[in-house]
Order: C-alpha cells, then sequence, then structure tokens
C-alpha cells in the first residue's frame, strides 16, 4: 500500500498528528518532528556511506580533468591553479555555513525550508517558494549534465583508440540513457544496497585518484615551476584580469553539488550532526585529491597550444596529456575509462538527491502534480515517482543534443546558477539572524519546535565572531561566482560561444514567479506542519 499525504484537498495546511512523549522516538525522529515532518523514510545511511555519497557525487580530482579546459583558456595553467584555490576555499566556507543550517534544520528540503525558517512573515512564503524551485532547476540540470559529460567521455576515449571514429550526436544520446539507466537501477530495483554501494565507490574513488595519478606522473616528461605564474589570454578578453575571472566558474563544477547530503537527510542516522561532518570532510578530502591531480596535471602538461588544439578531435584535452605523457593509447585509454566509470557511479547519487529534493518541494505543495510525487513505494519507502519525474526530464533535455550539443551545454549551465543562488539567498538570510541580538537560541535537545520566530541552533555551528566572519565571506565570494558564471568563454561572442545561461536561469526564475502568481501562493503556504511532538 503506498503512502499517501494526509491532506484535504481544500485545506492550505494538513492537521497535525501528535506524538506521545514518552513514545519511543529516536533522536533523528526527534529532530525531524520539530521541523513538523513526519518520518517516513528509511535511515540507512551512516557516516562513512554518506562521506561516499558525497565524494562520489563530486568527483573533484575527476571534474578537475574534465572541466579544466576553460579556466587553461581564460587563466592558463596559472589561472587553473589560483582559480582552483579561490573556488575551493569559498566553497569549504559556502558549505559550513549551510552545515550549520543542515544541523539546525535536517530535512531534504534544505535550502527553501531553511528560507522559509530564516525569511521575514512578509517575504517567508515567496522567497521559499522560489529558492525551492531554484534548487529543484539546479539539480535536475546537474542530473542532466553529468549523465552527458560522461557519455561524451566514453566517446572520447574511443576516438583515441579508434582514430576513424566519428561521434554523432545520437550515439552521445544512447550513452546518456545508459548512464541514467544505471543510475535508476541502482536507485530503484537495487536500492536497499544503495548505502553500501557509495561506501564502495568511496573506496574506489580514492583508489582511482592513485590509479591515474601514479602512471601520469611517473611516465609524463614535467614542466617546472613557471605553471603557477604563466597566464593565458586566449579567449580574447581586453585584459588578463577579467580573462581569469571568466574562466574561474570552470572549477565550479568539480565542486559543485555538496548540497547532496543535504537532500538525503532524512535517510541518515544522526544527521544533524552526521550531515555537517560528511559536508565538511568531503569537500576538504576532495579539495586534497583535486588540488593535488591539478598540479600533477599542469606540471605534465606539456606543450599548451597543442593539448588546446586537442579538443576539437578529443574533445577532452585531458586524454591527450595521457597519451602523450604514458606514451600509450591503450594506457591512456584505460585512465579515461576509470574516470568513466568514477563519472557513471556518480550519477547515482546525484539523481538520488535530485529525486530527495523534488519529493520534499512536493510534500510542501510546491509543484504541481505534488499529490503524486509524494507517494513512496511501499516495501523500500523510496519516491519512485520523483526518480522518474527527474529521469525524464534527463531524457527530453538530452533530445536538444540531437539539434544542437552547444544548446545542450548552456541548458544544463543552470546548474550553477540555480544551486549557487539557492545557496546565496540561504546564507544572506542566515548572516541577517545572527547580527540580530537572541534571534537564534542555542541548541537544546528538549526543544519542541524549530521553525520561523522559534530559531535554534543545531548541535554542529561555528560560534562567536568567527561564524558571523566566515558567513560574510561565503556571501560575498558566492555574489562574485554568480555573476561571472553568467559570461560567455570567448570573444567574439557569437551564437555558438555565447553563454545562454542568463535565459535559462531567467526563464525558470520567470516561470517560478508568474507560477507563484497564478497557481503557486493559493497551494504552498511554506513547509507543512506534520506532526507535532
Amino acid at each position: 500500500m503506498e503512502l499517501q499525504p494526509r491532506v484535504k484537498d481544500e485545506a492550505p495546511v494538513i492537521a497535525a498528528e501528535s506524538v506521545d512523549h514518552s513514545s519511543d522516538l529516536t533522536r533523528d525522529d526527534k529532530d525531524l518532528i520539530r521541523l513538523g515532518k513526519k518520518p517516513v523514510l528509511k535511515r540507512n545511511f551512516g557516516f562513512m556511506s554518506v562521506l561516499g555519497f558525497s565524494c562520489t557525487v563530486l568527483i573533484t580530482w575527476e571534474g578537475m580533468l574534465i572541466v579544466s579546459t576553460q579556466s587553461l583558456l581564460n587563466g592558463g595553467p596559472a589561472g587553473v591553479i589560483w582559480g582552483y584555490l579561490i573556488v575551493w576555499i569559498g566553497t569549504l566556507s559556502t558549505f559550513t555555513v549551510l552545515s550549520e543550517l543542515a544541523s539546525m534544520a535536517p530535512t531534504s528540503g534544505g535550502q527553501y525550508h531553511w528560507v522559509a525558517m530564516l525569511a521575514s512573515s512578509s517575504s517567508r512564503r515567496f522567497l521559499s517558494y522560489i529558492t525551492g524551485w531554484l534548487t529543484m532547476a539546479g539539480w535536475q540540470a546537474v542530473t542532466a549534465s553529468a549523465a552527458y559529460l560522461i557519455g561524451t567521455l566514453l566517446q572520447s576515449v574511443i576516438i583515441l583508440l579508434k582514430s576513424d571514429y566519428t561521434p554523432k550526436p545520437w550515439q552521445a544520446v544512447l550513452f546518456l540513457w545508459a548512464v541514467l539507466a544505471f543510475a535508476v537501477f541502482i536507485n530503484t530495483v537495487a536500492s536497499k544496497t544503495l548505502a553500501y554501494f557509495e561506501g564502495l565507490i568511496l573506496v574506489l574513488h580514492v583508489l582511482g585518484f592513485f590509479a591515474v595519478l601514479i602512471p601520469l606522473v611517473y611516465l609524463s616528461p614535467h614542466g617546472d615551476a613557471s605553471l603557477f605564474t604563466t597566464f593565458v589570454n586566449a579567449g580574447g578578453w581586453p585584459t588578463q584580469g577579467l580573462s581569469f575571472v571568466v574562466g574561474l566558474p570552470a572549477a565550479v563544477f568539480s565542486l559543485i553539488g555538496a548540497d547532496s547530503a543535504v537532500h538525503m537527510a532524512e535517510e541518515i542516522r544522526n544527521a544533524s550532526t552526521v550531515v555537517p561532518q560528511a559536508i565538511t570532510t568531503s569537500i576538504v578530502l576532495n579539495g586534497v585529491f583535486g588540488f593535488a591531480m591539478m598540479i600533477a596535471y599542469l606540471f605534465c602538461l606539456g606543450d599548451l597550444d597543442a593539448v588546446l588544439e586537442s579538443q576539437t578531435t578529443l574533445g577532452y584535452p585531458f586524454l591527450y596529456v595521457f597519451q602523450v605523457g604514458t606514451g600509450s593509447t591503450p594506457g591512456a585509454a584505460v585512465l579515461g575509462l576509470i574516470i568513466v566509470v568514477l563519472g557513471v557511479c556518480s550519477t547515482v547519487g546525484v539523481l538520488a538527491s535530485s529525486s530527495r529534493m523534488l519529493w520534499s518541494f512536493s510534500r510542501d505543495r510546491g509543484v504541481p502534480f505534488w499529490r503524486q510525487f509524494i507517494k513512496l513505494e511501499h516495501r523500500t519507502s523510496i519516491p519512485v515517482y520523483t526518480i522518474a519525474f527527474t529521469t525524464s526530464i534527463s531524457i527530453l533535455l538530452s533530445l536538444i543534443i540531437l539539434g544542437s550539443g552547444v544548446a545542450f551545454s548552456n541548458i544544463v549551465n543552470l546548474s550553477v546558477a540555480g544551486l549557487y543562488s539557492s545557496y546565496l539567498i540561504s546564507c544572506v538570510l542566515l548572516l541577517w539572524r545572527r547580527l540580530q541580538t537572541n534571534r537564534i537560541k542555542p541548541y537544546s535537545p528538549e526543544i519542541t519546535r524549530v521553525g520561523p520566530d522559534k530559531l535554534h541552533w543545531g548541535p554542529w555551528r561555528v560560534v562567536g565572531v568567527w561564524g558571523v566572519l566566515n558567513n560574510v565571506f561565503a556571501c560575498v565570494y558566492l555574489s562574485v561566482l554568480w555573476f561571472w558564471s553568467f559570461w560567455p568563454p570567448v570573444t567574439p561572442i557569437v551564437p555558438a560561444t555565447f553563454n545562454f545561461n542568463v535565459l535559462t536561469f531567467g526563464a525558470t526564475t520567470l516561470f517560478a514567479v508568474i507560477w507563484y502568481f497564478v497557481t503557486g501562493k493559493k497551494q504552498y503556504k511554506g513547509p507543512i506542519v506534520e506532526v507535532e511532538l
């Protein structure tokens, strides 16, 4: 029997169930009930499994190899290094703030739920609704882009082995579908093994790092330390500084999505402490791996012009570096396939996070057809309808590749603008609240309600002035990166090089605003109180 929402069609909120204080509730159940949410998902994740989940969604060292080309064009080797460090520090700062919020309110809704708690009463509903849509759209774009990048990377490996192979758009679509099919299988048929799967992939993530790093460094000729000062402006921008900041968002793709653990919070044991710990640990661990791989890659880069030119034939220049460095085409292909396998595995976590985010937002009536989306499969308690919807969206978006790969790439760029917008709104509102004296009360396990005008810290936070300073830095960083994410990669700007992210983000935001005033505000009242302790 499927679980149905305890709602009346005509009621704006549901009648809250009350829970006996003497009942045998776990800490996680109490944390969720304090937020007004009924525990319905199974908590299968512990610290190590969710750490694996978060690390493999990020795939930072793999991602740096895949997306570093734009930073090489706009910034050069030095731009890649210093840009990565800026993004890494900014990401760590941002998710330290979001970890405080995740500890305060460990719910799958994440950003939109936090905004509903922190915003003023006059703007609470609207800001929460828009944040929910931006987060949802960002994660839908991440799902499509993850499968697309891995599918096209597989095509590049085939080109490496078979030089007369001509990649076709329809083949990229089929590879994308195959990646999605594997992710769907693990998330549905094999859903009981998801936590164990993510723990295993964490091991492969670490082993794969050394399997690529060691032969690359050992076999390749090495450059010198001049790469730390070698800047390049191949995008034709007026100044080197402008070129550097235009290339800066490329590093974001290798560190985006750390809130994946947030959207799995209702399936994690001791979520109010484990989620913040897993997020910060994964960013530090992945950041170290990413930096080490990037330095090794740049020292083994060789002729920069030849590397950039290889993009027209191979698609991903790092495969050319592998080929030249190891002196073996099959060896380079094996290294590339390691990244393909880890990329496929990362899509499993991306699909899981995207579907949970949509499920949570549907639970609060934030999207059309919410009644269908909140249904859970009765044996495993997984949101099969949101998994199916997320997969369908990626499949539909992939059809754009048949007409224009550039258009598809620009649509999936929505992942940065959408998610960074949701992070920024959350961070700004928390800064506003924490600067108000005593507006956020200390944590206590005896608290019976956490919500608007009843704000309490969770067990994990950065105290005092350090928390404020970090919060300020996160807001500045997010604002800067959000702005530059809309810039085109090269000049002159023509349709083939235009960054359509501004259009996709604008259209998404405009649709959310219009939908809110047409029908959204009639149904969406913010996070619904389902149960009381």
